[in-house]
């Protein structure tokens, strides 16, 4: 089983999304040195600790890889960094902490199923839609949408435009099914055209 340093905050990173984190807590400079040091990725489990307490690296929680692309020292030792997220993983067991920084084994969090190329590109392109109804609708719509790729999870691409509860952003992680996760944001995308 693979072992990864955790770094819990209020935030969700989704698969393919950008990252940048402001690393100043001591234990958290280790970890980043720790990952800078080995292959640069940690996992990035969301929790708030102002509403559940403590953190505790329970068995099943879900994140997401993290991937160090850029990093940046500060002459007082703080640091500005870059992260990707990559697959999304399962913690299966919590190991006591060796480190200042948490720790434990994980498991990878894959879809369920895979659908059929055709049948999950007409729903893609559905939500896309959607998706670019809601900004043309905005008064300060863009000129230009950034390119989205249908042959890949379009779900994961969209997902991070939504500025919504983290609480909803996780659950929307955590669905299993590419399927489930567009309609979740088709809900939210028609429901701001339906407002406007």
């Amino acid at each position: 089983m693979e072992v990864l340093p955790l770094f819990p905050l209020a935030v969700v990173l989704y698969p393919g999304a950008p990252m940048p984190l402001h690393i100043f807590e001591p234990r958290y400079r280790r970890m980043v040195a720790r990952c800078l040091e080995y292959d640069k990725r940690f996992g990035l489990v969301y929790h708030d600790s102002d509403e559940s307490g403590p953190f505790l690296n329970d068995r099943g929680r879900v994140g997401t890889v993290a991937f160090i692309e850029r990093f940046q020292l500060m002459p007082d030792g703080r640091s500005l960094i870059l992260a990707r997220g990559q697959d999304r993983f399962q913690i299966r067991k919590g190991i006591e902490q060796r480190e200042l920084y948490y720790e434990a084994e994980i498991q990878p969090y894959p879809d369920q199923t895979r659908p059929r190329r055709e049948a999950i590109r007409a729903v893609r392109e559905r939500t896309l839609e959607l998706f670019q109804a809601v900004v043309q609708r905005l008064d300060d719509a863009p000129d230009e949408l950034p390119g989205f790729d249908l042959d890949t999870d379009l779900s994961f691409q969209l997902a991070p435009t939504v500025q919504i509860d983290a609480r909803w952003q996780q659950s929307l992680l955590e669905l299993r099914e590419e399927c489930h996760r567009l309609e979740r944001l088709d809900a939210v995308f028609q429901a701001a055209v339906d407002q406007t």
